[in-house]
């Protein structure tokens, strides 16, 4: 019997705007560098500035008014376009080895098509980098393709300022946030990106000095 043939699934296509924005930001992190994957049809630059302007777009849309949905609709296709062909690409260049596709970013679809939801993560603990730096690691019942980190800082009233942009880490242990101000209280959360719904809950705040 011939081993089944992966499949990339193709469902990020149906993800919510934010959800795509994640999705996407993941698959650069993993893919690119990737020794397995040398000539995407898409580069590493051009991927990000599209992802970048769908960032613009659905923030501009807000208060735009029609015009500035239909830009952020023609950036979201642009965007899931260029997806695809990097999930097609992926699909031929992995070899039919799973492990491969999985470091794309991208995920096999399955035979039973049960997708399931990522699970609440939780800041097991965050330690000290280098100056200015926090490394954060996560535990989750359920493995995402990577984690997503934010971070506000705390004011002297003891209130969280705005959250700034947040950081997409591989891996799930010591994943570094920097440009911290040592002595400066911060609030921290994580979540999962990718299951069902493109991504997890935010976990618990976990409020901590940098150093």
């Amino acid at each position: 019997m011939k081993p089944t043939k992966l499949r990339v699934f193709l469902g990020f296509t149906k993800l919510p705007d934010d959800s795509i924005i994640l999705f996407a930001k993941a698959v650069h992190a993993l893919l690119f560098g990737q020794a397995a994957y040398t000539d995407p049809p898409v580069t590493a630059v051009e991927f990000m500035a599209d992802i970048t302007a769908m960032e613009n777009a659905k923030v501009a849309q807000a208060n735009g008014g029609k015009s500035a949905t239909a830009t952020k609709n023609t950036c979201r296709e642009t965007l899931a376009n260029q997806l695809l062909k990097l999930a097609y690409y992926v699909q031929l260049a992995c070899d039919n080895d799973l492990t491969l596709l999985l470091d794309s970013g991208f995920e096999p679809t399955s035979s039973n098509r049960t997708r399931v939801a990522l699970a609440k993560p939780t800041i097991a603990r965050i330690v000290t980098g280098m100056s200015g730096e926090a490394l954060v690691s996560v535990t989750a019942e359920t493995k995402p393709v990577c984690n997503e980190v934010r971070v506000a800082e705390i004011d002297e009233n003891n209130q969280p300022g705005p959250f700034r942009p947040s950081l997409v880490r591989t891996g799930s242990r010591n994943l570094s946030v920097p440009d911290l101000v040592p002595g400066k209280l911060y609030l921290f959360q994580a979540r999962g990106v990718g299951g069902l719904n493109g991504f997890s809950d935010w976990s618990d705040a976990v409020v901590q000095r940098a150093s």
